[in-house]
């Protein structure tokens, strides 16, 4: 096994990465940057031919590059790298809310800044609805960045979309437009029943899904590809549209700042 870092020995390390002309590895850059802030003298050395690439692995036995050497031993690629440090390194197929949350944020501090630069100051009642309309335009654009994935994991426990499947494929159209909508403030007749319609169905699914079934799913709120559970915060978009559906249906305008 091989011995962690020692302080006090001089830090060298071994750096062999792909650096093509038509292709530079990431991961090379990224171990580069990795032993240099830990304080390593790195020898970096390139592989800058394919020939050159699958000798080198031939030679080590290994599969990918770059592979990382401290001390004449091999720790291994950019995740052993990492693991050799005691950093984290992301397992691929962990379930994770980040995605979500990462939308939620950025949204809210744009409907704050839109806010200030409209009002001058970012605390108003329109504040709240802009967050909620970029929310919808944001996540129906994920979901649009592959809309086969996102309709094959939608039907795994959308009501309507498991009735008449076409939906599935709708439903991010019908979210944007309600957004866009929403924001411009206009076409209420439209923007109103549409988000009430699809955030109704679609907190109803998810309620039904998780807190009455107990089952596990991915969630497709942020797209097909995502490893986002569906739970509390995939049900909070649903709620948060029917909200805003209901607001808007109770106000007469959408030109309330306080």
């Amino acid at each position: 096994m091989l011995a962690p870092p020692n302080p006090t020995a001089a830090r060298k390390a071994t750096l062999y990465r792909m650096v093509m002309p038509d292709h530079v590895c990431p991961y090379g850059l990224k171990a580069r940057h990795v032993l240099r802030s830990k304080g390593y003298d790195v020898e970096d050395h390139w592989l800058t031919t394919r020939d050159e690439i699958d000798a080198f692995k031939a030679q080590q036995g290994v599969a990918t590059t770059p592979q990382t050497f401290i001390e004449g031993q091999r720790v291994g690629g950019y995740d052993d790298l990492r693991r050799y440090f005691g950093l984290y390194v992301r397992d691929p197929k962990a379930l994770t809310y980040t995605p979500v949350v990462a939308v939620f944020a950025i949204t809210a501090l744009m409907a704050l800044a839109t806010s200030q630069a409209v009002f001058g100051t970012p605390l108003t009642m329109l504040a709240g609805q802009w967050f909620i309309a970029f929310s919808m335009c944001v996540l129906a654009m994920l979901k649009l960045r592959d809309l086969d994935s996102f309709s094959s994991m939608f039907l795994g426990y959308d009501l309507l979309a498991r009735r008449w499947v076409p939906y599935a494929k709708l439903y991010p159209f019908a979210e944007g437009l309600a957004g866009v909508l929403m924001i411009a403030g206009t076409l209420r007749w439209l923007s109103i029943p549409v988000a009430l319609f699809i955030g109704t169905i679609g907190a109803v699914s998810v309620f039904k899904a998780i807190y009455i079934e107990r089952r596990t799913l991915k969630c497709a709120c942020v797209g097909g590809d995502s490893n986002v559970p569906l739970g509390f915060i995939s049900l909070t978009e649903n709620v948060l549209m029917v909200a805003m559906a209901l607001w808007m249906l109770a106000m007469p305008t959408m030109g309330s700042v306080m």
